[in-house]
């Protein structure tokens, strides 16, 4: 790892989603720096170039020659390309390898959107959408549940231990249950919610998350980010 060239790692201080790969180059001891860019440089043409989406994460790896988006797919990308320890992902071809993709697709298709749906409809909609606002509301219930349902009995999403699956669902989860910017505020749903009384083992699974040390660096950096960018 020491030989290295460092990653370019794209990032923004206040949306969710840059985090998780944070979390894995950490775990995963990948050397990187971090540049942070701001939302109307992410709709121009130079940083088009590296992401057409006009959103980040990005990621640039000159050991590889290889310039990706989605966090989804780089997390895939790095814990392929550099977790042969298999320090937070499976061997390929095993029942967990496939297990671990599966819910970092539900975190992709099921969480984020349905999360960030919630999220919009209740604090950001300049109209209020009592309809929306009911709908994705009750999103973020089922996603709970479904997950609260599937670790009764089980500390991690796969194979018994900490992965890139499980740090895919932290910073949605941070957003909506804790203030994004002051962690001892309670977030926008913590009130309506209320994991630890009606999703215990999401609140437990979380709780054990967050005792990880790349995990507490990693939330540690984005505060300290914020106040920066």
């Amino acid at each position: 790892m020491d030989q290295l060239k460092p990653l370019v790692f794209w990032s923004h201080a206040h949306g969710p989603n840059p985090w998780k790969v944070a979390v894995v180059l950490e775990d995963l001891k990948v050397p990187y720096e971090t540049r942070y860019i701001q939302f109307p440089e992410m709709k121009q043409p130079p940083y088009e170039k590296i992401n057409i989406n006009g959103r980040v994460p990005a990621i640039e790896d000159p050991n590889t020659g290889i310039t990706l988006w989605e966090s989804g797919a780089i997390l895939e990308y790095l814990v392929e390309t550099y977790d042969k320890a298999r320090t937070v992902s499976f061997a390929p071809g095993t029942s967990d390898y496939f297990q671990a993709k599966q819910w970092l697709h539900f975190q992709m298709s099921g969480q984020g959107p349905y999360f960030g749906q919630a999220l919009w409809f209740h604090r950001y909609h300049s109209e209020q959408v009592q309809s929306a606002k009911d709908r994705y509301l009750k999103e973020v219930r089922r996603v709970c549940d479904v997950l609260n349902r599937y670790l009764d009995g089980r500390e991690y999403l796969v194979g018994g231990k900490f992965s890139y699956a499980d740090v895919a669902f932290i910073p949605w989860f941070k957003l909506a249950f804790a203030s994004w910017y002051d962690t001892t505020t309670p977030g926008v749903f913590a009130e309506q919610v209320q994991l630890e009384d009606n999703f215990p083992n999401v609140a437990a699974w979380l709780s054990r998350l967050e005792q990880r040390p790349s995990v507490a660096k990693t939330f540690e950096d984005r505060v300290k980010s914020l106040a920066n960018h």
